[in-house]
């Protein structure tokens, strides 16, 4: 009988994003490893998710010489009163103001509405093609950073499914049943346990 796992490439540098997969992976695809390559992908500025997406998972054709492989984007949008910003450039804006100069923008905050939005993007190597995975939560802005779980923008978002705390004062295993990575990704475990 075989007992070797198939392995899934995550490539990814963020560890914390990283430890949130690898936990639904444990939970939902017991025999698929997943492993971690920090490699980098080539990053361009669009207006979509997907673009941005479909350019990283490309830029890694010629880097990964066997296996199926994935890369997950994130944004972070503040629909209201930011009109979605900001949303394609989140990594950029957390690493340049942070929370707290997102918080400096938000007047009031009674009438914030917020969504974290996910694009899983996958090169599935049986069958030597790319699939997108998509996923979405909505949800309003604390008027204060709360919580140490999580990470980038989660001190400052509210999920409409816990009204009541941000998402970084729930645990991974709460935030991976709602959040917008976890809807994504729970996609791409269908997607690969109907292949496996």
């Amino acid at each position: 009988m075989e007992d070797r796992k198939s392995s899934v490439y995550f490539v990814t540098g963020n560890s914390h994003k990283f430890e949130e997969v690898q936990q639904l992976f444990d939970k939902e695809l017991k025999m698929i490893t997943l492993k971690q390559l920090d490699l980098n992908p080539l990053e361009i500025q669009a207006d979509t998710l997907q673009e941005v997406a479909k350019y990283k998972l490309e830029s890694l054709k010629n880097r990964i010489s066997e296996g199926s492989y994935f890369i997950e984007d994130a944004g972070f949008f503040i629909d209201s009163p930011l009109n979605g910003f900001p949303g394609v450039y989140s990594s950029y804006i957390f690493k340049t103001i942070g929370n707290e100069g997102i918080l400096n923008l938000i007047k009031p905050f009674e009438e914030s509405k917020a969504h974290f939005a996910s694009v899983v993007a996958l090169f599935f190597e049986p069958l030597d093609k790319a699939y997108f995975f998509e996923g979405i939560v909505n949800g309003t802005v604390s008027s204060e950073i709360k919580g140490s779980q999580g990470f980038g923008f989660d001190p400052i978002f509210v999920p409409n499914e816990i009204p009541d705390k941000t998402f970084a004062q729930i645990t991974r295993d709460q935030k991976n049943k709602i959040s917008h990575r976890g809807k994504a990704l729970k996609q791409l475990i269908e997607f690969i346990k109907k292949r496996t």
